[in-house]
Protein backbone atom coordinates (compact mmCIF):
# COMPACT_ATOMS: atom_id res chain seq x y z
CA UNK A 1 0.00 0.00 0.00
CA UNK A 2 1.30 3.47 -0.89
CA UNK A 3 2.59 5.44 2.09
CA UNK A 4 0.28 8.18 3.34
CA UNK A 5 3.28 10.23 4.40
CA UNK A 6 2.93 9.46 8.09
CA UNK A 7 6.10 7.50 8.88
CA UNK A 8 7.53 10.32 10.96
CA UNK A 9 4.39 10.29 13.10
CA UNK A 10 5.08 6.71 14.23
CA UNK A 11 6.75 5.86 17.52
CA UNK A 12 10.32 4.58 17.33
CA UNK A 13 9.09 1.07 18.04
CA UNK A 14 6.44 1.27 15.30
CA UNK A 15 8.86 2.67 12.75
CA UNK A 16 11.48 0.01 13.41
CA UNK A 17 8.79 -2.66 13.20
CA UNK A 18 7.82 -1.32 9.77
CA UNK A 19 11.48 -1.22 8.79
CA UNK A 20 12.01 -4.82 9.88
CA UNK A 21 9.00 -6.17 7.99
CA UNK A 22 9.11 -8.13 4.75
CA UNK A 23 7.79 -5.11 2.85
CA UNK A 24 10.22 -3.14 0.66
CA UNK A 25 9.18 0.16 2.24
CA UNK A 26 10.27 1.86 4.33
CA UNK A 27 13.80 0.89 3.39
CA UNK A 28 17.37 2.07 3.38
CA UNK A 29 16.69 5.48 1.88
CA UNK A 30 14.10 6.28 4.52
CA UNK A 31 16.41 5.04 7.27
CA UNK A 32 19.28 7.15 5.89
CA UNK A 33 17.13 10.27 6.02
CA UNK A 34 16.13 9.46 9.60
CA UNK A 35 19.79 8.99 10.56
CA UNK A 36 20.51 12.42 9.11
CA UNK A 37 17.63 13.90 11.09
CA UNK A 38 18.94 12.34 14.30
CA UNK A 39 22.39 13.75 13.58
CA UNK A 40 20.92 17.22 13.12
CA UNK A 41 19.06 16.93 16.42
CA UNK A 42 22.27 15.96 18.23
CA UNK A 43 24.14 18.89 16.70
CA UNK A 44 21.35 21.14 17.98
CA UNK A 45 21.71 19.69 21.45
CA UNK A 46 25.44 20.43 21.52
CA UNK A 47 24.79 23.97 20.32
CA UNK A 48 22.17 24.53 23.02
CA UNK A 49 24.55 23.22 25.67
CA UNK A 50 27.10 25.79 24.48
CA UNK A 51 25.03 28.93 23.95
CA UNK A 52 24.88 31.20 27.00
CA UNK A 53 27.94 29.77 28.74
CA UNK A 54 30.67 32.29 29.48
CA UNK A 55 33.43 29.80 28.73
CA UNK A 56 32.24 29.61 25.11
CA UNK A 57 31.23 33.24 24.63
CA UNK A 58 33.55 33.69 21.65
CA UNK A 59 31.65 30.94 19.80
CA UNK A 60 28.15 32.15 20.72
CA UNK A 61 27.30 33.45 17.23
CA UNK A 62 28.71 30.35 15.55
CA UNK A 63 26.76 27.99 17.80
CA UNK A 64 23.56 29.94 17.22
CA UNK A 65 24.15 29.48 13.49
CA UNK A 66 24.71 25.75 14.05
CA UNK A 67 21.47 25.57 16.01
CA UNK A 68 19.40 27.40 13.39
CA UNK A 69 20.80 25.56 10.38
CA UNK A 70 20.62 22.15 12.04
CA UNK A 71 16.97 22.76 12.92
CA UNK A 72 16.17 23.57 9.29
CA UNK A 73 18.02 20.48 8.08
CA UNK A 74 16.36 18.29 10.71
CA UNK A 75 12.94 19.21 9.37
CA UNK A 76 14.10 18.73 5.79
CA UNK A 77 15.50 15.27 6.50
CA UNK A 78 12.42 14.16 8.43
CA UNK A 79 10.31 15.09 5.40
CA UNK A 80 12.64 12.95 3.26
CA UNK A 81 11.93 9.92 5.49
CA UNK A 82 8.49 9.76 3.90
CA UNK A 83 9.44 11.22 0.52
CA UNK A 84 11.93 8.43 -0.12
CA UNK A 85 9.31 5.78 0.62
CA UNK A 86 6.74 7.40 -1.66
CA UNK A 87 9.29 7.77 -4.47
CA UNK A 88 10.16 4.07 -4.30
CA UNK A 89 6.50 3.07 -4.30
CA UNK A 90 5.88 5.27 -7.35
CA UNK A 91 8.80 3.59 -9.11
CA UNK A 92 7.42 0.15 -8.36
CA UNK A 93 4.03 1.28 -9.68
CA UNK A 94 5.69 2.40 -12.92
CA UNK A 95 7.38 -0.98 -13.32
CA UNK A 96 3.99 -2.59 -12.80
CA UNK A 97 2.32 -0.78 -15.73
CA UNK A 98 0.98 -3.03 -18.51
CA UNK A 99 2.93 -3.96 -21.66
CA UNK A 100 -0.02 -5.02 -23.81
CA UNK A 101 1.06 -3.16 -26.96
CA UNK A 102 3.81 -0.88 -28.26
CA UNK A 103 2.11 2.29 -27.09
CA UNK A 104 1.67 0.87 -23.58
CA UNK A 105 5.30 -0.26 -23.57
CA UNK A 106 6.47 3.25 -24.49
CA UNK A 107 4.23 4.86 -21.89
CA UNK A 108 5.51 2.42 -19.28
CA UNK A 109 9.12 3.16 -20.17
CA UNK A 110 8.49 6.90 -19.96
CA UNK A 111 6.83 6.50 -16.57
CA UNK A 112 9.75 4.41 -15.32
CA UNK A 113 12.27 7.01 -16.41
CA UNK A 114 10.29 9.81 -14.74
CA UNK A 115 9.94 7.80 -11.54
CA UNK A 116 13.63 6.86 -11.60
CA UNK A 117 14.63 10.49 -11.93
CA UNK A 118 12.48 11.41 -8.93
CA UNK A 119 13.73 8.39 -6.98
CA UNK A 120 17.25 9.67 -7.63
CA UNK A 121 16.50 13.27 -6.68
CA UNK A 122 15.27 12.22 -3.23
CA UNK A 123 18.41 10.44 -1.98
CA UNK A 124 20.52 13.12 -3.62
CA UNK A 125 18.67 15.66 -1.47
CA UNK A 126 19.24 13.42 1.56
CA UNK A 127 22.96 13.25 0.81
CA UNK A 128 23.26 17.00 0.33
CA UNK A 129 21.39 17.75 3.55
CA UNK A 130 23.35 15.15 5.48
CA UNK A 131 26.74 16.54 4.52
CA UNK A 132 25.60 19.94 5.72
CA UNK A 133 24.65 18.33 9.03
CA UNK A 134 28.04 16.61 9.12
CA UNK A 135 29.83 19.93 8.75
CA UNK A 136 27.68 21.43 11.51
CA UNK A 137 28.48 18.47 13.75
CA UNK A 138 32.18 19.02 13.09
CA UNK A 139 31.81 22.67 14.09
CA UNK A 140 29.96 21.65 17.23
CA UNK A 141 32.74 19.18 18.04
CA UNK A 142 35.45 21.78 17.51
CA UNK A 143 33.90 24.79 19.26
CA UNK A 144 30.98 23.46 21.26
CA UNK A 145 30.70 22.44 24.89
CA UNK A 146 33.47 19.93 25.55
CA UNK A 147 31.23 17.98 27.90
CA UNK A 148 29.04 17.19 24.85
CA UNK A 149 31.95 16.29 22.56
CA UNK A 150 30.84 12.66 22.40
CA UNK A 151 27.40 13.72 21.24
CA UNK A 152 28.93 15.80 18.45
CA UNK A 153 30.99 12.81 17.32
CA UNK A 154 27.89 10.59 17.23
CA UNK A 155 26.15 13.31 15.20
CA UNK A 156 29.03 13.34 12.74
CA UNK A 157 29.07 9.54 12.42
CA UNK A 158 25.29 9.40 11.89
CA UNK A 159 25.40 12.17 9.29
CA UNK A 160 28.26 10.45 7.46
CA UNK A 161 26.36 7.15 7.41
CA UNK A 162 23.22 8.90 6.20
CA UNK A 163 25.11 10.57 3.37
CA UNK A 164 26.91 7.41 2.28
CA UNK A 165 23.69 5.40 2.31
CA UNK A 166 21.92 8.03 0.23
CA UNK A 167 24.83 8.18 -2.22
CA UNK A 168 24.59 4.42 -2.68
CA UNK A 169 20.89 4.74 -3.54
CA UNK A 170 21.67 7.46 -6.06
CA UNK A 171 24.23 5.23 -7.79
CA UNK A 172 21.81 2.29 -7.92
CA UNK A 173 19.08 4.39 -9.53
CA UNK A 174 21.47 5.94 -12.06
CA UNK A 175 22.06 2.49 -13.58
CA UNK A 176 18.56 2.53 -15.02
CA UNK A 177 18.40 6.17 -16.11
CA UNK A 178 18.74 7.07 -19.78
CA UNK A 179 19.34 10.78 -19.12
CA UNK A 180 23.09 10.95 -19.70
CA UNK A 181 23.38 14.64 -18.80
CA UNK A 182 21.64 14.25 -15.45
CA UNK A 183 23.55 11.04 -14.72
CA UNK A 184 26.87 12.77 -15.32
CA UNK A 185 25.85 15.66 -13.07
CA UNK A 186 24.70 13.30 -10.30
CA UNK A 187 27.86 11.19 -10.47
CA UNK A 188 30.07 14.26 -10.24
CA UNK A 189 27.99 15.63 -7.40
CA UNK A 190 28.12 12.47 -5.30
CA UNK A 191 31.87 12.10 -5.85
CA UNK A 192 32.34 15.58 -4.42
CA UNK A 193 29.99 14.86 -1.53
CA UNK A 194 31.89 11.71 -0.56
CA UNK A 195 35.26 13.48 -0.63
CA UNK A 196 33.96 16.37 1.46
CA UNK A 197 32.16 14.07 3.87
CA UNK A 198 35.25 12.00 4.57
CA UNK A 199 37.26 15.17 5.26
CA UNK A 200 34.55 16.55 7.56
CA UNK A 201 34.34 13.30 9.49
CA UNK A 202 38.09 13.23 9.98
CA UNK A 203 37.87 16.79 11.26
CA UNK A 204 35.18 15.90 13.74
CA UNK A 205 37.00 12.82 14.99
CA UNK A 206 40.34 14.61 15.35
CA UNK A 207 39.04 17.76 17.05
Amino acid sequence: MRSSGQLIELTLREYTQRLSSGEPTPGGGSAAALAGGLAAALAMMVARLTIGRKKYAEHEVEMQMVLDQADRLRNQLLALVDADTVAFQDLMAAYGLPKRDQQAIEQRQSAIQEALRHATDIPLATAEASIQVLNLAAQAREHGNKHAAGDAVVAALLAHAAMMGAVHDVKVNLRGLHDAEFSAYAETRVAGLVANANAALERAMAA
